[in-house]
């Protein structure tokens, strides 16, 4: 018998030391994986809207030419100084305007700029074009803002320098942003790598429609210039830094081949970054990864490693504890098998046996406890993880609103700037003239009109929708129960979602009567149509350039609506569909799915909104997700609605 509990005690030692390995290599390895995922997807994602920001600014200087292309030195100086670069923008080097100039026409170009007094009183008699070359058409940088600092700049010939040359002409044959290649910018003695992008300007009026059309309508063009260790400071969190090595190399063009990796080629590595005096070394094997960013018509290879540390360490805890409870119970068993044998022998070895029961008790109740406070643990984290879901789709709202809200103020500031201007040239010609025309009046008048509507339109179009965000905002923030029509709810939640509805091509159609009144929760319904559509871009049209999507309403007797949405998307298999509303389930595990969407929304519809959800889905024919809710839901207590 004591052979048996020998032998006990050794399998359960054998039972423990598996799962504390399995606990060790599988269950931590994931938990530092999907955390290295959420972190390289970060990265990647505040880079893009960071630059997308920043050539929505290049944008909108395109547009200043567009209002009118004789754009004086004055007129460019005041547009950057609203910009306000150093506060809102502080990534820029500089903005800048480059002159296409032929040249037979290149000496009156020098002379014009050496006798531009309408910033300095003195002018530029130093002016000079650099390098000094001889060639049919140059591209010299005539405006660059600000001017202190960039002064080696001023004057240069960037027809003479291939690599500029090359991004030039691309972006005046594809009327497209274009990015240069990694260089070093003339004025900056650090020898820092950089880069500019650059997007053509065209005479007004003159069609550009082929490529020979486009050179021949070509005015310049206007660029942003950019330090790569200036840029990536206002990306990257030096926290991160610590556990997370970055390296962006260019690609060369999208069209082109792309050149082997080198110094040439590499653009940032935060083990070299100037805000720092400390060099990693070491990665976390098995911890890379690499994307792909599409930047100015070229492609950044974007590589990141892990570094070894408290991020993306394991903890010893978990397993130190399953050690101890498992050596402890096994120990029991063993002890059980050998006192069972000595209870038939004597009445002193039945004492000894209860002791050891009652301490056998106690220990399992301990274990019990232990893993009660596991559970508890666990429950927490899958409540942080949908907390994580939450304000990773608040965060997705805030940069579509933002993006929206971009093009009606920049048009509203460039209107207001164009206005005073010609104001200012009204109020000159008063001056300098005994009279004024009827026709001049009038023409200033329809001007002045003009720009009036042009400004009433786009502050309209911000109004409505920082209307709509704030109603969506407050809605889901506060979780209070009112009346509200479900055609309202459903315009705020597509107004947050435009942009990436935009650059999806997906169109919506709504067919909901403007008569279906709730007395419910919207914040908790606009959450479910947040999901539904979030879902249809990430899943439904994956691999598609275009979709669509259906949403209609019905009333279902007197007290019951059914709201049904439908995409033509891939849709889905039965495997997938059985498995929808399953917690942490997704088919873009690591690719920006969390597997908490659909569980919410379950949670939602069947617990605060008291309703159903059934969804149909069939391979290539589209999704369609159906829900039958009560117009007025019975009250849910507080601390239910909260748990939901």
């Amino acid at each position: 018998m004591r052979g048996r509990g020998y032998l006990a005690f050794f399998v359960g030692i054998c039972l423990t030391a598996w799962t504390c390995y399995f606990v060790m290599e599988d269950q931590q390895q994931r938990q530092v994986r999907s955390g290295f995922r959420r972190d390289v997807e970060k990265v990647a994602r505040d880079t893009q809207v960071r630059l997308q920001i920043y050539f929505d600014t290049l944008y909108a200087m395109r547009g200043l030419y567009v209002v009118n292309e004789r754009v004086e030195r004055q007129h460019f100086h005041r547009f950057v100084e609203e910009l306000n670069i150093d506060r809102r923008y502080p990534g820029f080097q500089a903005l800048q305007f480059v002159r296409a100039v032929p040249e037979a026409q290149l000496q009156r170009f020098v002379d014009q700029v050496r006798h531009d007094t309408s910033i300095d009183p003195a002018g530029y008699p130093t002016f000079r074009v650099h390098p000094a070359t001889r060639r049919p058409q140059h591209y010299i940088i005539e405006y660059t803002e600000p001017l202190k600092g960039n002064e080696n700049a001023f004057g240069l010939d960037l027809a003479a320098l291939p690599p500029h040359l090359k991004a030039l002409e691309l972006g005046r044959d594809s009327d497209a942003i274009v990015a240069t290649e990694r260089i070093t910018l003339v004025q900056d003695a650090s020898g820092e790598p950089g880069f500019v992008a650059r997007a053509a300007i065209y005479r007004n009026g003159v069609p550009r429609t082929t490529t020979a059309e486009r050179r021949a309508a070509l005015v310049g063009f206007v660029a942003i210039v950019f330090r790569m260790n200036s840029l990536m400071r206002e990306v990257l969190d030096p926290a991160l830094l610590e556990h997370l090595h970055v390296r962006i190399e260019d690609g060369g063009f999208q069209d082109g081949k792309a050149p082997g990796p080198g110094a040439d080629t590499l653009l940032y590595d935060s083990d070299l970054r100037v805000w720092t005096h400390q060099r990693h070394a070491g990665t976390v094997p098995g911890l890379t990864a690499r994307v792909v960013l599409p930047v100015g018509q070229r492609n950044w290879i974007v590589s990141f490693e892990g570094r070894p540390g408290a991020r993306y360490g394991r903890s010893q805890l978990p397993v130190v504890l399953i050690a101890i409870v498992g050596v402890i119970i096994s120990a029991l068993i063993a002890a059980l098998l050998v006192v069972n044998r000595r209870e038939s022998l004597a009445r002193q070895g039945l004492q000894v046996s209860l002791k050891e029961l009652e301490l056998q008790k106690a220990n399992v109740e301990a274990a019990r406890h232990d893993l009660a406070r596991v559970a508890a643990k666990l429950k927490q984290a899958q409540t942080n993880l949908q907390t994580s879901e939450k304000m990773a789709s608040l965060g997705a709202l805030v940069a579509g609103v933002a993006h929206e809200l971009n093009t009606p103020i920049g048009n509203s500031l460039l209107t207001a700037t164009s206005l005073s201007d010609r104001v200012r040239d009204f109020e000159q010609q008063l001056k300098d003239s005994a009279g004024i025309k009827r026709s001049m009046l009038d023409n200033h008048l329809a001007d002045a009109r003009r720009a009036c509507d042009i400004m009433t339109n786009s502050l309209l179009r911000a109004a409505d929708l920082i209307t709509s965000f704030k109603q969506v905002a407050v809605d889901q923030a506060s979780g209070q129960r009112r009346r509200f029509r479900l055609d309202e709810v459903l315009r705020d939640t597509l107004a947050t979602y435009a942009a990436q509805l935009r650059r999806a091509a997906c169109t919506v159609t709504v067919e909901v009567p403007d008569d279906l009144e709730f007395d419910s929760y919207p914040g908790s319904l606009s959450q479910v149509f947040s999901n539904l559509i979030a879902n249809a871009l990430l899943h439904g049209f994956d691999g598609r350039e275009c979709g669509a999507i259906v949403i209609s309403a019905r009333r279902e007797g007197a007290d019951l609506v059914q709201v049904q949405i439908r995409d033509n998307g891939v849709g889905m298999g039965e495997v997938v569909l059985h498995k929808i509303f399953d917690p942490f389930f997704t088919t873009k595990m690591g690719q920006g799915g969390s597997g908490l969407g659909m569980n919410i929304v379950y949670n939602i519809v069947s617990g605060v909104l008291k309703g159903t959800i059934q969804v149909e889905s069939v391979p290539t024919a589209g999704t369609s997700v159906t829900l039958v809710l009560p117009l007025k839901p019975e009250q849910t207590p507080v601390a239910d609605t909260q748990a939901a």
